[in-house]
């Protein structure tokens, strides 16, 4: 399997190439898959973001950074950072995933990318993974904001627009997808004032609609 553009593409290049593509591999496709390398990146991941914001935020309480921390590791956020690696094309899926659109499917693209932290964390130890990791965070890091990434999509769009006394977003339920165990959730964020329509996905409506709030938000002007 060739993996050598994932390999450039997230600063890593493994002695141990099967551990990479353990973690591209689904369940689905067979065994060994990647649930158990997950669950260590998950750690992984945690472990380094809070060391990123302990360091770059030294005022902070930790409530608050522990809200920040969850903000940059939800699924969004991770399906966010695996779509700019294209991660969907590298992985290893069984036939029922394949067709029901598994390499685009959030959760999948997420664990997929928690599985590579960890699986870079057993080729070359913490420094190797934190590198990724860090790598990977940089631009998100860079352009944080307190204020503002501890409110939640929906509240701060909201605000937006009752500060600038314009009519308040639409949610509505544009599909689902998936069995009633593992459904998909796509939610339309409609803005009539400014003539504006996103569209997120989740696991839940709920998380369907904040992501549809925070691609909104990332289309609002600044100022």
């Amino acid at each position: 399997m060739k993996l050598d553009a994932l390999q450039q593409a997230i600063g890593h290049r493994f002695s141990r190439p099967a551990l990479l593509e353990q973690a591209v591999t689904h369940r689905s496709f067979g065994s060994p898959n990647n649930e158990r390398l997950e669950f260590l990146g998950d750690s992984v991941l945690n472990c380094v973001t809070a060391v990123a914001l302990f360091g770059r935020f030294d005022n902070l309480r930790e409530g608050d950074m522990s809200r920040l921390r969850a903000n940059l590791v939800r699924q969004e956020a991770l399906h966010k950072l695996a779509d700019g690696l294209r991660l969907g094309e590298y992985l290893r899926l069984g036939e029922g995933e394949l067709k029901s659109g598994g390499h685009r499917r959030p959760s999948i693209l997420a664990d997929a990318l928690e599985a590579i932290i960890a699986a870079v964390f057993l080729d070359a130890g913490f420094e190797a993974a934190k590198g990724v990791v860090d790598r990977l965070y940089e631009k998100s890091l860079a352009a944080l904001d307190p204020a503002r990434a501890l409110k939640d999509p929906k509240t701060a769009l909201q605000e937006w627009l009752q500060g600038r006394r314009m009519p308040l977003p639409k949610y509505s339920l544009a599909d689902t997808r998936g069995e009633a165990h593992q459904q998909e959730f796509e939610v339309e964020c409609e803005i009539a004032g400014l003539g504006l329509k996103t569209r997120g996905i989740g696991v839940s409506r709920r998380a369907a609609e904040q992501q549809s709030a925070q691609r909104a938000l990332e289309l609002l002007p600044q100022k």
